[in-house]
């Protein structure tokens, strides 16, 4: 009898660690958090049911009950924008971000920043860029940190200032260009290449300079794309995309009109460019400290703006 007993028991036991080694491969397989919250049943309905729509509904839940707000108002953010709720989105972010811890705000402000190039808001776009790089020459990013803990894709990277900053310089440069401010948006170009050069940076700098009818200058950059002279060259669509803009030189008989060119605002201020220049003078060679391209446009200075 004690023996049958403890057999029972012994098989009970087994099966309780059996369930709980199943349910936790459950998790680890979809990457779903333990527990029972509005949190978690948001994540399951993200990631398992495959249902944005009820996972908003929860993670509405979980930020209104305090349930993990910092990744609630992130993530619905982020499911909000893949089903082109992407407005609502934004202002989501906007009005409960104060309910978020102080270390969330960075990554809040990047997701605002995504938010605002898929809806087309370029204004609000640079502001928010401008600003985030701004503390960044003030010394207030990554919590005063050199470097700061990213994911991408469930896997966790070290991220340096440097590699934020000239992310960032990138895409200002992109959104200068939804405006053809293609002056404004080789500055920072040039800048972020200057910090962490790649190819996928190169061709969009490369692109503003066709625009300027400066096809010497784009072919020296591009070049240095499909001869693999930059990091990210081996990567088959920089490589394409360099060929295609080479070819589309070729083609172009006449240059751009340089007075639609020339006149522009580059919607910059004294501060802002000084604080650039501050980095670049920490950063760069110094042989190059000051981009030749501020000095053709010193003339413009009292055109600058915040």
């Amino acid at each position: 009898m004690e023996a049958a007993a403890a057999a029972a028991g012994s098989s009970r036991k087994c099966s309780v660690n059996g369930g709980k080694k199943e349910k936790d491969l459950f998790h680890v397989i979809h990457k779903v958090p333990a527990g029972d919250g509005p949190y978690v049943k948001a994540k399951h309905a993200q990631l398992v049911q495959k249902d944005p729509e009820a996972a908003i509904v929860w993670f509405w839940k979980a930020i209104n009950a305090g349930d993990k707000v910092d990744s609630a108002l992130k993530d619905m953010a982020v499911v909000m924008k893949q089903i082109d709720r992407t407005e609502e989105a934004i202002e989501a972010v906007k009005s409960f971000r104060g309910r978020c811890s102080k270390q969330a705000q960075e990554s809040l402000d990047n997701v605002l920043i995504d938010l605002y190039k898929k809806c087309g808001k370029v204004e609000e776009q640079i502001e928010l860029i401008k600003r985030k790089l701004r503390l960044i020459y003030q010394g207030e990013a990554f919590n005063g940190k050199p470097t700061k803990t990213a994911r991408s894709h469930g896997k966790k990277f070290q991220v340096s200032v440097k590699q934020e900053t000239s992310r960032l310089l990138g895409n200002l440069g992109w959104a200068y260009m939804q405006k053809s401010n293609f002056i404004a948006a080789e500055v920072v170009y040039q800048k972020a290449q200057m910090i962490d050069p790649d190819a996928n940076k190169a061709c969009n700098l490369a692109l503003c300079l066709i625009k300027q009818a400066r096809y010497d200058d784009a072919r020296s950059v591009l070049l240095d794309v499909s001869q693999g002279r930059l990091p990210g060259s081996g990567d088959v669509k920089s490589r394409s995309r360099a060929e295609e803009l080479l070819m589309e030189m070729k083609s172009r008989e006449t240059p751009d009109d340089l007075t639609d060119i020339l006149g522009f605002n580059l919607d910059e201020d004294d501060d802002f460019v000084k604080g650039l220049e501050k980095l670049m003078s920490e950063w760069a060679p110094s042989r190059s400290k000051r981009l030749p391209i501020f000095e053709e446009i010193s003339s413009f200075r009292d055109q600058l703006t915040c």
